[in-house]
């Protein structure tokens, strides 16, 4: 099976805010149990925790966190960060029977299948990091170290976010339903922009994005920044 696009993956997200449950995850474990088609018709379901994984990445890098691209410093070390080690727990845990692990096999399970390198985290280290952000706690709404993942200051990371608009005509008479899409500042919740289109794929919230990238560079001139 291939690597789920960027688009499938924000479908997936997407499908979080109307899921049945209280909590965030009610809901996301509710998605879980949604099948999604990909763009080749292929029909895909998705674990939670690859759906946690996705929310996290989404939530502190923003849209570009969907799209795998390869590691410019592969083979040399590198910080592993607790969104590092939350992606590759959650990874790891599907091949494990439930409660029949701890620390130290999820860590040899990581270095094995390369999910982490040794190089780049020992396991004192795992076990510290693991136990200060609480990453084997799957409770996410009471987790309040994993919520400190969360933006601190404006403009460190901006979320793109869909709300279906009225049906208009498009340039061939047909009658489409407008996506609204926006841009929102992850700390200050402030709305950067917002625009409707037609879809709400991956190409009209890059070229948003690109036209704000834009914008605030303009201003930066004008500014004399």
């Amino acid at each position: 099976m291939k690597n789920s696009s960027a688009y499938l993956k924000m479908r997936v997200l997407g499908a979080i805010e109307y899921a049945k449950g209280k909590t965030l995850g009610e809901r996301i474990k509710d998605v879980s149990d949604t099948k999604f088609t990909d763009e080749d018709g292929n029909s895909r379901q998705f674990t939670w925790r690859t759906i946690i994984t996705w929310y996290y990445n989404y939530k502190n890098h923003g849209i570009t966190s969907m799209n795998k691209n390869f590691r410019s410093d592969k083979g040399k070390s590198r910080k592993t960060t607790p969104e590092d080690l939350l992606e590759a727990i959650n990874q790891a845990l599907p091949h494990f029977r439930e409660k029949q692990y701890n620390r130290m096999d999820v860590y040899r399970f990581c270095i094995e299948k390369g999910l982490l390198r040794q190089e780049d985290i020992a396991q004192t280290t795992f076990y510290r990091v693991t136990k200060e952000f609480e990453l084997f706690n799957p409770n996410i709404e009471n987790n309040k170290h994993r919520l400190a993942f969360s933006m601190q200051y404006a403009n460190q990371l901006w979320q793109a976010d869909t709300l279906c608009g009225p049906y208009v005509k498009n340039e061939a008479g047909k009658m489409i339903q407008a996506k609204l899409i926006a841009f929102l500042d992850d700390a200050s919740r402030v709305i950067c922009h917002g625009q409707f289109f037609f879809n709400e794929t991956i190409s009209p919230i890059v070229s948003v994005h690109a036209r704000i990238k834009q914008k605030d560079h303009l201003a930066g001139v004008l500014c004399g920044n």
